[in-house]
């Protein structure tokens, strides 16, 4: 049996001609999408779809506002795919829904919404003193539900005159992690915590916001001006031989930088614990505490990596430690917990941003082989290679 492969897909056009497009490519994965969240949303605060899509109706009128185009993609993904608007809003704005604390009170009484760890990834820079070949990489492992391992997608969006995009993304998603012909790269975490009630705009919106720019200034200043729904980390890594990290929240933001050249973030706060969370603050994610540092261990050794074959090979054997095994560094599903709940490892993903060439495996990649992608980051007119 060959390997499994994710789907790779290219859009291009108008806003509408983009979505209507990535609609049709993805149909089946998108049904399959709403299928798993409906049964997710009822096993875990018995809510029906219809209730969630209702309700998920308030960031319309935010998004609409930030970036009136956004909306436009998302109703031709929904026409190409023959769904409504709202189902994709409310798969755009999945974490929001978990983290949401009206969705929280609206779980019925005998299901109480207990909050659920934040989104596992564990993210990575390394340039400089950190990279033998003195190629700039950024990437991570994408952890999150088990169940929808079979909707993620490989994304790529030609949208002059805005950069072109490659990003790993779930079906109907406009935005989550990738990297841009500008040289750009987004890796994000969850962080979990619930804040204030005040309607801020899904994690989708803000990270596409950050790669459609063409410079990091412009990209950080997207993160530090806009008011996220829910707390998120981005690791912001530039092809200059850059990064910084910025734990954001809507209560405020924490930030971090390289240490020689590495840095690595997870999904509890590293910079600083928000004031708002400090009084009683835990890790969701208990196991991020575990990640963070074997991940740095792992990654060292790309100091004496000579070239970039060798450096790739490196990155996958760090990103594909089991201490802890089920909730490593490399995720895999634990048979302790309902199916509906298990999480594993569903990308594994590194962008040499030096060379532009883009690599993921499809599902944990202590098993799995990289697939480069078909396209380079800065194949086409709005890319060089300079």
């Amino acid at each position: 049996m060959a390997p499994r492969t994710l789907p790779v897909i290219e859009i291009s056009g108008t806003p509408v001609e983009r979505g209507r497009q990535y609609g049709e490519a993805v149909r089946p994965q998108l049904r399959a999408a709403l299928g798993y969240y409906e049964e997710a949303f009822g096993q875990s605060a018995g809510l029906t779809w219809d209730r969630v899509t209702a309700r998920a109706a308030r960031w319309l009128e935010p998004v609409r506002a930030h970036a009136p185009h956004y909306v436009d993609e998302m109703q031709g993904i929904a026409d190409g795919a023959g769904a409504t608007l709202l189902d994709v809003l409310a798969l755009n704005a999945r974490g929001e829904v978990i983290y949401d604390k009206s969705f929280a009170e609206m779980a019925a009484p005998s299901q109480p919404s207990a909050e659920e760890p934040a989104e596992g990834c564990t993210s990575f820079a390394a340039y400089g003193e950190a990279s033998g070949d003195g190629h700039v990489y950024a990437g991570q492992n994408w952890d999150w539900r088990a169940g929808v391992a079979d909707t993620v997608v490989m994304l790529r969006v030609v949208q002059p005159p805005k950069p072109t995009l490659i990003m790993q993304v779930e079906a109907g998603q406009i935005g989550r992690q990738g990297a841009n012909s500008a040289g750009i790269a987004l890796n994000a975490n969850g962080l979990g915590g619930r804040f204030d009630e005040k309607v801020g705009l899904p994690q989708t919106v803000v990270r596409r916001s950050v790669l459609d720019q063409h410079t990091i200034t412009d990209a950080l200043d997207v993160l530090c001006r806009t008011r996220a729904h829910i707390a998120s980390n981005a690791l912001l890594t530039c092809r200059e031989g850059f990064a910084i990290d910025l734990e954001t929240t809507p209560a405020g933001h924490g930030w971090m930088y390289a240490t020689d050249g590495l840095l690595v973030h997870g999904n509890h706060y590293q910079a600083g614990i928000p004031a708002a969370l400090a009084a009683d603050y835990r890790p969701l994610s208990s196991d991020s505490l575990v990640r963070v540092p074997r991940a740095e261990q792992g990654l060292r050794a790309l100091r004496a990596a000579t070239g970039p074959d060798e450096s790739l090979k490196l990155i996958k054997q760090a990103m594909s430690d089991h201490l802890g095994l089920p909730e490593s560094l490399c995720t895999h599903p634990d048979p302790r917990q309902p199916a509906v709940k298990h999480w594993t490892t569903l990308v594994s993903s590194c962008a040499d941003l030096t060379s532009g060439d883009y690599h993921v495996t499809a599902g944990t990649p202590c098993d799995r082989d990289y697939q480069h992608m078909p396209w380079n980051l800065y194949d086409g007119p709005y890319g060089d290679h300079s």
